[in-house]
């Protein structure tokens, strides 16, 4: 097992990571991939039950992962390589020609720890939901977990998933949003108003829990609490209210850090308030 501590220098690292590679190639979306790095990593090195080392697209006996907003791929992307899914080195080819590190995670390139292609938004809880459906065909008492952006949440197929799971009692599942209220137009309240979240998943027939994103203690507790509600006949929603841009002072809470690049003095700016922890790529 990790400590507070342990996971929190990972997670440091793994905001310098997402700095360093959307700079390198002057493209990518920082913002939401630092909102959700605490979340993923409490789900990878301590949570999920997974092999890196026995990676296949089955994924039969492990927890399985999927990320919806793939647009977040740098967070992905950074927690594969640190759990050990692939070479850290590796990180340095993000978005480039060939690289199995694409903008959006893809599969045809073949980079383990990625088994759907994601980034078309909405679609990713529906991919969740028909791999926890193959779970309990198969017998497997494993979790699926799936993360989605607030933004996404407009995508009126997520809406459709989410019916289907609570209607038919999918109760293998953990799906959790990134409550960070920004998207690429800006704030969702201006963009088109979520109202009551909380409100919405329930009546829809899932177990709703809310948690401080950024705080890695509550982060394992609320994970702690949503595994107990599996097989209880919900599918479990995480409401995770976190801050676009967190690490990063000048990034906080501004949609403009949704899909744009630090440059070279914005970049050296942020990796002065992210402590190195694990050694840069």
């Amino acid at each position: 097992m990790s400590t507070i501590k342990e996971l929190k220098d990972i997670s440091s690292q793994v905001r310098r990571d997402i700095i360093r590679m959307v700079h390198n190639a002057a493209s990518g979306h920082p913002g939401g991939s630092l909102s959700i790095t605490d979340y993923l990593v409490a789900l990878y090195f301590e949570v999920m039950d997974h092999n890196p080392e026995k990676f296949d697209m089955d994924g039969i006996g492990q927890d399985l992962f999927f990320l919806s907003n793939g647009h977040t791929s740098p967070a992905f992307y950074s927690v594969l390589a640190r759990s050990g899914y692939f070479p850290v080195k590796e990180l340095a080819t993000f978005r480039k020609i060939h690289s199995r590190l694409q903008g959006h995670p893809a599969t045809m390139e073949g980079l383990p720890g990625v088994r759907v292609a994601s980034g078309s938004l909405g679609q990713g809880l529906s991919v969740a939901i028909g791999a926890a459906l193959a779970k309990k065909l198969n017998n497997d008492d494993k979790t699926v977990y799936c993360l989605t952006g607030d933004g996404e949440l407009d995508e009126g197929q997520i809406w459709e998933a989410v019916t289907y799971a609570g209607g038919k009692n999918v109760d293998n599942i953990i799906a959790a949003v990134d409550y960070n209220h920004k998207q690429i137009d800006g704030d969702i309240e201006d963009v088109l108003p979520l109202l009551d979240l909380n409100a919405k998943f329930t009546a829809f027939g899932w177990h709703v829990l809310e948690t401080d994103g950024h705080d890695m203690e509550k982060l394992l507790e609320t994970l702690s609490i949503a595994k107990k509600e599996t097989g209880k006949g919900k599918p479990v929603m995480i409401l995770l209210h976190t801050v676009m841009g967190k690490g990063v002072d000048f990034m906080e809470n501004d949609h403009k850090w949704h899909g744009t690049a630090p440059n070279d003095e914005q970049t050296e700016k942020a990796l002065a308030q992210l402590l190195e922890t694990l050694g840069d790529f």
